[in-house]
């Protein structure tokens, strides 16, 4: 079994290297990471015999809560400016459930910014607007998983 602290190690070392894809195999159990979207994020488990890794299937999205807040906007147009996930985690648009988002549709934002949180292996991590200008569209549902790339916002710079 692979310890927490090694995982999470070898995840910073992906994360801030040049590195798209790394992988192991130690003590029996083999991990892939990726950066690629494309690509299978992490894979833990009794390595195979097999040595291709099949990509994880996607799981369907469940429908949006009653009352849900909309997130759509006007349909993306060449000058929206996106912000792409940095990591694979779970995204969350408030610091906490029953807090209030940190954007919503049409809200202008500066550089420095906080836009949303993403959960990797039980860190949140806040991203951070780059662009100053108003919120045009958010891409994804409060609570559901993103990969690394995936477009979370588009931004109508200012």
């Amino acid at each position: 079994m692979i310890d927490k602290e090694f995982l999470e190690s070898l995840i910073r070392m992906i994360d801030e290297s040049s590195l798209d894809n790394l992988e192991i195999e130690r003590g029996g159990t083999r991990i892939r990471l990726s950066k690629s979207p494309d690509g299978t994020p992490l894979v833990a488990g009794p390595a195979p015999a097999n040595p291709v890794l099949a990509p994880a299937s996607p799981s369907p999205a469940a429908p949006p809560p009653a009352g849900a807040e909309s997130v759509a906007a006007p349909a993306p147009s060449s000058n929206l400016v996106d912000v792409t996930s940095p990591m694979v985690g779970t995204f969350y648009r408030a610091p906490a459930p029953d807090a209030q988002p940190y954007v919503s549709v049409g809200k202008q934002v500066e550089p420095g910014d906080v836009l949303c949180i993403i959960e990797a292996m039980k860190l949140m991590n806040e991203l951070e607007c780059e662009t100053a200008g108003a919120i045009a569209e958010i891409c994804i549902e409060n609570g559901e998983p993103v990969e690394y790339g995936q477009v979370l916002f588009r931004i109508d710079p200012a």
